[in-house]
């Protein structure tokens, strides 16, 4: 009787634990949506951890990067969160704010060491798919390798072929991207385009001398 209790205990304490923290998320996610940013400095302000993050793994930076609110970004940014921290799908705040085309939280992230390479998906890739070209501009010039590849292989220019982003494909080719890399599927960005029914990017990359 007395291990059932025990544990009985200690199974209430995890459990209230876990909700204590759960609502905690539920105040920060309500806080960022609502641009409080006293709200978000005060919790902080209360010992909460700064790396609190919800069933998808969002982190607070990772809620206020994709939404774009700089203001908020520097307020959590002062509490030293994890910057690279990625959540259940591979993405970090840099990458969510590359892909919604938040020029200003991409600075700010860059500033604070957020990584512009990586193992998967990356920033770039993100904002070529988005069509993001002066994001890309400073992703490039701080380290990210245009023919970076995901786990199956696409690139940014792939990426911006698929989408028939014509003025992406045209960036990318500037920065170095190779036009006959090919992903997992043998498809270059030549052949997503055609695939895609991308016809200006398609006669763009064969006159560049491109294949499929």
């Amino acid at each position: 009787m007395g291990r059932f209790r025990s544990w009985l205990a200690g199974a209430v304490l995890l459990l209230t634990g876990t909700l204590a923290v759960a609502g905690v998320y539920e105040d920060m996610l309500h806080a960022v949506n609502n641009d409080d940013e006293r709200t978000v400095a005060e919790l902080l302000k209360r010992g909460v951890d700064v790396n609190t993050v919800g069933p998808d793994g969002d982190s607070l930076l990772m809620l206020a990067a994709r939404h774009g609110k700089a203001e908020m970004v520097k307020t959590v940014l002062a509490a030293n969160p994890r910057v690279n921290v990625r959540n259940a799908h591979g993405e970090t705040a840099l990458m969510m704010a590359a892909l919604r085309g938040h020029i200003e939280v991409v600075r700010q992230l860059l500033a604070r060491g957020a990584e512009v390479d990586h193992a998967g998906w990356t920033p770039l890739i993100y904002a070529a798919a988005r069509n993001r070209l002066d994001i890309a501009r400073i992703l490039v010039s701080q380290g990210a390798r245009p023919n970076a590849q995901a786990a199956n292989g696409t690139t940014a220019l792939m990426m911006a072929a698929r989408e028939g982003h014509v003025q992406m494909v045209l960036l990318l080719m500037e920065l170095g991207a190779d036009i006959k890399q090919k992903n997992d599927d043998g498809f270059t960005a030549l052949g997503l385009a055609r695939d895609y029914g991308r016809r200006d990017v398609a006669e763009l990359l064969a006159r560049a001398g491109a294949t499929e």
